[in-house]
């Protein structure tokens, strides 16, 4: 079976970015891209559903490092 070459890595809640590098590091890859996404809950207030941001997914790609 063939390795990926990139693989994308989520930052977890309650887990630091260090913490998801380090990571990314034992599993043998090197972050090359790094892109944040809004994460979004429905709310009701008034009677209406409203959308808003509750927070941040940071995620990094990761490319397989050269032995």
């Amino acid at each position: 079976m063939a390795e990926k070459k990139k693989q994308k890595f989520y930052v977890q809640e309650g887990e630091t970015i260090d913490a998801c590098l380090d990571r990314m590091k034992k599993e043998g890859y090197l972050p090359v891209r790094r892109m944040e996404e809004p994460v979004y809950q429905e709310v009701k207030r008034n009677g209406k559903t409203e959308v808003e941001v509750v927070r941040q997914q940071i995620m990094f790609e990761g490319k397989r490092q050269q032995e």
